[in-house]
């Protein structure tokens, strides 16, 4: 930097001195304003000689003109070097290569300069020019770099010791590629760098509307608009808005091209509305919605900034629901059911404590007429995703119109709404439902129980718990639904209950005392025996026969009793007898036989007087959905809500579209209700020997497929005279259990009692492989289980078998009367009885203990899993010592083989649904029937 002098006095004192010491040797040539060309010593200065002389005018009140100019120049470099926008660089001076601090020549340091250089006055521009400039800034920016760092001395990397202060000139590494990196670095920063941002603002708050007498006038309203206001940021990191006839050509050109770059970016900008004195964008509310979600990011990414108002909060709306119960006492822990509620209020809030931010009446009238995520609500603006806001008041609006209505008060359906994926914002509070509160939150934990002294048994883990839930249901007069697979010891649990309430009960109370179990005919002395077994202190009174006790003699044997045991038919037949009492408990074991409500016997149990329901069952859904709605209607009525109601609710949409959001919703309302533990559980499979299951298949002979053939002939022939529906569906179903029969044997389908074999010939390829699996197993000492659907087939088996095992081979089925079955379990059970029990599914299939068979065969099915897995765990059940194997008979080529594996590819409802029996063939479409049912060529053994 060269100085020079004009007059002696020209500078102030101190300064002057300060230049005193200088000597001014040299002659430059100067040419002032008016062109006049005149030479004039002058002394060069250092750089930091010159910065110490610029600093001197700090104070200076009017510095002369260039010096204001450089002073001004150096202040703009040191703003520069405050905001961190330098970077090292390798620049070669004489032609050696040297470190230096540098600018990164970002978009912002470009326009800052421009204007430098717009500003450079004619004398200075006539003595040098603009580079002499240029080449003193960048000595400006170096110097104050290295300043910066003068109190640094620990730096041990030879690359940054070198960019301190008193630094040796020599590079520490070689120029090319120190020089090649630090400018693609620096040239990456500057290029996403950008002097634009945006910054928006709130709509003005609408002016008050001007009001006349004439009534016929009307405001007019206009639209809503938020400002998105176009700036740039200054040298300084301040940001100011454009005022675009306040900038030089070369500022307007490159804020112009940012802003176009916006717009390419964010294309919906340009369907905002322009301010017509500047370059403001005017976005309506949805546009800036837009703008908050979307834009804002896609802008971002662009190197475009934008800022937003303080005042926009983001709120996450909740919602919470009480009821309001009619004629009860808040502190009643009952089931709250549908003639108890008069309507559900729900409730909107900000945030997660729905007490502290409530929202008025008038809050959300506000609400429903607005519209997307960004809402005005109590005068300050707010932004939920999703448009959560305006959704929940809109759904709030909805439920209050349907309580107003003539729909009455649905539990199952208000369940549904609190666990539904399309509820607009999340259920924080329930409340006003007494116990249901914690059921629906999730909190319906009972308490830890000590198994009852007067047991006669140690609880499994699992079986004390259920105690305990079952106890804890109890308590709040809850029903419940005990779903553990068959064989885990449900029955156990239900005794562990009667005897703990038997002990803790209050003598001076009038509540009911006695149980009432009401169950199959073939479990009744199951019940009996298993009482006296493991709870000798409780009293039981069985109700059955034809000798069973009515009148007075029944009302005093109900008074010495703690538990009467009765049947389903007598439920029906002896209902009368039975409503006249009040019982603490009613307990329906087997509850899949209440699954048709229509029938008498599920009419008849819903009109039993009771405190508490159980249901008991190991298969809560058998053939529909519908099972495990009549079944939870029972214990809780009401809670799932009517069948039509929830068929569209859940039934349909689970089993037609295998809605998986229905799925979870449902189990989310039964859960409380239903306990359910499978033999699968870690917790329980230790207790289980291993369970092998196969899939046998065999071959029709020549006689079984011309017997085969000549059905499915006959059946298309018959179809085409049966067009109603009914009648197609019973022609196609009879054809079903015709062609079972098939399968089975002929003399079976036939009926003509002819033999098993003939010309020493077997008939059947089922039958010869059953034999043979018998004959094996009976020799190695395995007792085994033989399930058909056909007691025909039973019978016509038994002879045969016997036989051949050369033991007399016992038949169970449904036309037994009690006590022959009872011999009949018992026998088979105790270890020198038969070594097979045939038995139809329907008679054995359920609640029976055959732990002495190890060996399970299937001959025919049923085509539905759950009944077929409750016939095995009669031999697959807490109790049984060996390993259990499960075998299921297939014809090949057959309809039987096609069906197992379309029932196989059924079970993706997580075992909660099965397929709808064998009704859905009769509306099967001819040809696919025909393709379902024909006879494959690999059917007959050769």
């Amino acid at each position: 930097m060269s100085v020079w002098r004009q007059t002696e006095s020209a500078l102030p004192p101190h300064i002057d001195d300060a230049l005193r010491t200088k000597r001014f040797r040299h002659k430059v040539a100067f040419v002032d304003a008016d062109g006049k060309r005149t030479f004039v010593t002058s002394a060069t200065l250092g750089i930091t000689s010159a910065v110490a002389f610029l600093d001197a005018f700090a104070d200076a009140d009017e510095p002369p003109g260039e010096v204001r100019y450089y002073r001004n120049l150096l202040t703009g470099v040191r703003a520069f070097v405050s905001s961190g926008a330098v970077a090292p660089a390798v620049v070669v001076v004489a032609d050696e290569p040297l470190l230096r601090w540098q600018i990164i020549p970002t978009p912002v340091w470009r326009g800052w300069f421009a204007a430098v250089e717009h500003a450079l006055s004619p004398a200075l521009d006539a003595n040098g020019g603009f580079a002499a400039v240029a080449d003193f800034a960048a000595e400006l920016v170096d110097h104050e770099c290295r300043n910066r760092l003068r109190d640094i001395d620990t730096i041990g990397t030879p690359a940054l010791r070198a960019l301190l202060p008193d630094a040796v000139d020599d590079l520490p590494f070689p120029a090319g590629k120190a020089s090649s990196a630090w400018s693609a670095w620096s040239g990456s920063a500057a290029a996403s760098d950008s002097t634009l941002l945006l910054r928006l603002h709130e709509p003005e708050s609408p002016a008050d509307a001007l009001t006349f007498d004439d009534p016929a006038f009307e405001p007019i309203e206009t639209p809503e608009r938020w400002r998105l206001q176009v700036c740039r940021r200054l040298v300084d990191g301040g940001i100011e808005a454009v005022v675009p006839h306040h900038l030089d050509p070369t500022e307007l050109d490159s804020l112009t091209t940012d802003l176009a770059g916006a717009v390419k970016a964010w294309p919906q900008l340009a369907d905002a509305d322009h301010d017509p004195h500047n370059l403001d964008f005017l976005l309506p509310t949805p546009l800036t919605e837009e703008l908050l979600t979307a834009g804002a990011t896609i802008l971002a990414e662009a190197g475009i900034q934008l800022l937003l108002p303080r005042t926009i909060a983001t709120v996450r709306p909740t919602l919470a629901v009480r009821a309001l119960p009619v004629g009860l006492s808040s502190a009643v822990n009952t089931m709250v059911g549908l003639d108890d509620v008069r309507e559900f209020e729900w409730r909107l809030a900000l945030g997660d404590s729905p007490d502290a931010a409530l929202l008025s009446q008038s809050d959300l009238d506000e609400l429903v007429h607005q519209q997307g995520s960004l809402v005005r609500i109590r005068g300050r603006w707010v932004t939920a995703e999703n448009s959560a806001l305006t959704r929940a008041a809109k759904f709030i609006a909805a439920q209050r119109t349907q309580a107003s209505s003539d729909h009455p008060a649905d539990l199952g359906e208000l369940f549904g709404l609190l666990t539904d994926d399309a509820l607009p914002a999340p259920v924080t509070s329930v409340s006003g439902l007494s116990w249901l509160d914690d059921a629906v939150n999730g909190s319906l934990v009972p308490h830890d129980l000590s198994a009852p002294r007067t047991l006669i048994a140690d609880l499994r883990p699992y079986q004390q718990r259920g105690f305990e839930w079952l106890a804890y249901l109890a308590a709040h007069r809850i029903g419940g639904v005990l779903a553990d697979d068959m064989g885990l010891g449900k029955t156990i649990q239900v005794i562990a209950l009667t005897c703990h309430e038997i002990l803790t009960a209050d003598p001076a109370s009038q509540a009911p005392r006695v149980s009432l179990v009401v169950c199959p005919m073939s479990l009744v002395g199951n019940w009996e025996r298993e009482f006296a077994r493991f709870a000798p202190s409780v009293r039981t009174v069985v109700h059955h026969g034809s000798a069973r006790s009515s009148g007075d003699e029944f009302a005093a044997s109900v008074a010495d009793a703690d538990v009467v045991i009765t049947t389903f038919a007598l439920a029906a037949r002896d209902n009368a007898l039975l409503t006249g009492f009040h019982w603490r408990r009613v307990i329906v074991d087997e509850a899949q036989h209440v699954k048709n409500v229509a029938t008498r016997q599920a009419k008849a149990l819903r009109l039993l007087r009771a405190d508490h329901r159980v249901a008991l069952t190991g298969t809560p859904v058998e053939n529909r959905l519908e099972d495990l709605r009549a079944v939870v209607d029972f214990v809780n009525p009401g809670l799932l809500g009517t069948p039509s109601v929830f068929r569209a609710r859940f039934a349909d949409p689970i089993e037609r579209e295998r809605d998986s959001g229905a799925l979870r919703r449902l189990n989310a309302i039964t859960r409380p209700f239903i306990l359910r533990r499978e033999k699968t559980d870690p917790t329980i499979v230790a207790d289980l020997p291993a369970k092998t299951e196969l899939t046998i298949r065999t071959n029709l002979t020549v006689e079984q497929a011309a017997l085969y053939r000549a059905i499915i002939d006959d059946l298309m022939e018959a179809l085409r005279d049966a067009q109603q529906r009914a009648l197609r569906r019973r022609t196609v179903l009879a054809a079903l259990t015709r062609l079972k029969q098939v399968c089975n044997h002929p003399a079976h389908y036939l009926a003509d009692g002819s033999t098993i074999l003939r010309r020493n010939e077997h008939r059947s390829g089922k039958v010869e492989l059953l034999t043979d699996i018998l004959t094996t197993a009976t020799a190695e000492g395995d007792h085994t289980l033989v399930f058909t659907q056909f007691a025909a087939f039973a019978e016509l088996l038994a002879p045969w078998l016997s036989e051949q095992l050369g033991a007399e081979i016992p038949v169970l089925h449904g036309g037994l009367p009690r006590t022959a079955r009872d011999e009949l379990v018992a026998d088979f059970q105790s270890g020198g009885g038969p070594p097979v029990l045939l038995a139809t599914l329907k008679a054995g299939g359920t609640g029976l203990n055959l732990t002495a068979a190890n060996q399970v065969v299937h001959v025919d099915r049923w085509w539905n899993p759950a009944v077929e897995e409750q016939a095995t765990d009669r031999a697959y059940r807490i109790g049984q010592q060996r390993a259990v194997q499960v075998r299921k008979f297939v014809c090949i080529g057959t309809l039987e083989e096609r069906i197992d594996e379309m029932i196989a590819s059924k079970k993706e409802l997580a075992g909660l649904t099965v397929s709808a029996g064998e009704h859905w063939l009769g509306d099967v479409g001819d040809d696919e029937l025909f393709e379902l049912f024909r006879l494959r060529d690999e059917a007959v053994s050769q």
